[in-house]
């Protein structure tokens, strides 16, 4: 299930982008504010934990931090759950989606992401997975498999924004 606060359009596109590349880190306990809201009115409201869509060592070392795990900071404090930020990993660099076509997004994504050591953390567990934008689905997705494999009973994606299809 992807639970989703507003599409990817004014003025929140903006406030995403001065979030990611305007390094305006003090926008992400809003936005941590509208997800709580959100999963608060969900049908769910019970999950054990959150984990940040992690980033590539490249892109990370390019930005200089993860605004996903920045948003999840706050709001694993606001929903009282634990933040498990260094649990799964994105072993490969890969394209922006929003930068590929529709039908090369699943490939650009394929065997991305690792759990080297879950140890059962993850086991018969209700995970939140945190992202800013969701353009095709296919990166929450891919990471949401990834987890179940790895023992995840249930994933809810909790994405600020999602694109809308042309």
């Amino acid at each position: 299930m992807t639970l989703v606060v507003t599409d990817y359009v004014a003025p929140y596109n903006m406030l995403i982008h001065a979030l990611k590349f305007q390094h305006q880190l003090a926008l992400a306990p809003l936005f941590a504010h509208l997800l709580a809201q959100t999963w608060q009115h969900s049908i769910s409201k019970r999950a054990d934990l959150i984990i940040p869509i992690p980033l590539s060592a490249q892109r990370l070392s390019e930005r200089g931090f993860n605004q996903s795990l920045e948003i999840a900071k706050p709001l694993a404090k606001h929903l009282q759950l634990p933040l498990h930020s260094s649990l799964a990993f994105r072993i490969r660099h890969t394209h922006a989606q929003s930068s590929l076509a529709f039908n090369k997004r699943k490939n650009n994504l394929r065997g991305a992401f690792i759990i080297p050591n879950s140890a059962g953390a993850l086991k018969n567990k209700h995970i939140i997975v945190i992202d800013d934008v969701m353009t095709s689905g296919h990166t929450v997705n891919e990471f949401a498999a990834c987890l179940k494999r790895h023992g995840a009973a249930r994933v809810t994606n909790l994405v600020f924004a999602r694109t809308i299809a042309h």
